[in-house]
């Protein structure tokens, strides 16, 4: 006969875990959507976080990816968080911009950062702010990302503003300011969804477009629109988001276990995310990319177009507050590392 102490230590074994299960009864299903290509290593570290987090939470918390942008382009799917057909999605700063604009400021400034570690040091040091914002508008932050450095690809050689300026040049959907801003400097922006890429440059819609190698390798861009300049004009960042009424069902130390296996995942899309941006340059090369290098003076005029397009980009595309802060950040990382001021 089992001793009175270890039917009083089962007992509570048992209660606890049915009381584990209750907590569970209903699984918490994230879906989240993407515009990420399917196949893609960030997207198959979406995967894992998924498996991770089922044996993490004994199968309680289940996320489903939707990838390649079968629900629409960014801002089609924040809708569709709004509308609860889903209710998380790893977007880039253009999408989040939909919900809250903070965090344009670490994407929408042409030539601003000149390095990932610039870009690391002002998105940790803006973090909690724009975390914050975004928690207002009642979305959990789930880790950061980013996917390498906007490069422009063409259909022809295009090397200078002069050049670009002569393309009819793909941009976002949806941003007005954005469009009355490129006009501004002379280009001719062509409105598309971010989905509609390869049928815009297959139908001439638009015979250049400002892309992630990551990306652009993914759409068998060399075939499209086979030359590409390297420069690099303002890196993706973006971040993994749910609602935060589906995010508070899971029981709260569970949730923290499952945020600290997020941000893990994040990390890794990043450093994923940065060495494929190099290695996606190389492959397309071997399969008819042709890379443009710029001249000293191409330099020099692309950095006077970007010098031009920041006092117009904040407060339009750009909140002002948000804009000084990253310039502010900036102006910190490089008076510490002897770079000099921005």
């Amino acid at each position: 006969m089992k001793s009175p102490s270890l039917l009083v230590a089962f007992a509570v074994a048992a209660l606890f875990q049915v009381t584990g299960r209750a907590a569970f009864a209903d699984t918490v299903d994230i879906r989240l959507g993407t515009i990420l290509p399917s196949g893609t290593p960030q997207h198959k570290l979406l995967l894992e976080l998924n498996e991770r987090w089922r044996k993490d939470s004994a199968g309680g918390v289940k996320l489903t990816v939707f990838p390649d942008g079968r629900l629409g382009d960014e801002a089609d799917m924040v809708v569709k968080i709004r509308n609860r057909q889903i209710n998380a999605g790893l977007f880039t700063a253009v999408g989040l911009s939909e919900i809250d604009p903070g965090a344009t400021g670490l994407q929408l400034l042409p030539m601003m950062f000149r390095s990932w570690a610039e870009v690391d040091y002002v998105r940790e040091k803006m973090r909690p702010k724009l975390e914050e914002q975004l928690r207002k508008k009642g979305y959990v932050v789930l880790f950061w990302a980013d996917a390498g450095w906007v490069r422009f690809f063409s259909k022809a050689p295009a090397v200078t503003p002069d050049d670009i300026r002569k393309t009819k040049l793909f941009t976002w959907e949806g941003n007005e300011d954005q469009v009355k801003l490129m006009r501004s400097i002379g280009c001719q922006p062509v409105p598309s969804a971010a989905t509609d890429v390869v049928l815009g440059l297959s139908s001439n819609r638009f015979n250049a477009v400002p892309l992630p190698p990551i990306v652009a390798l993914a759409s068998g861009m060399q075939k499209h629109a086979p030359h590409m300049l390297e420069l690099n004009w303002t890196p993706i960042v973006g971040a993994a988001i749910v609602k935060a009424e589906v995010w508070e069902k899971i029981p709260a130390a569970d949730r923290k276990r499952l945020q600290a296996v997020a941000e893990i995942t994040g990390e890794n899309v990043r450093k994923v995310g940065r060495a494929d941006n190099d290695e996606a340059i190389t492959a397309m090369r071997k399969n008819g990319l042709q890379a443009h290098s710029l001249t000293p003076q191409a330099e020099k005029d692309w950095q006077a177009l970007a010098a031009d397009l920041h006092p117009k980009i904040r407060g339009k595309l750009v909140p002002p507050d948000i804009y000084d802060l990253v310039v502010d950040h900036l102006r910190e990382f490089r008076a510490g590392s002897g770079s000099g001021a921005p």
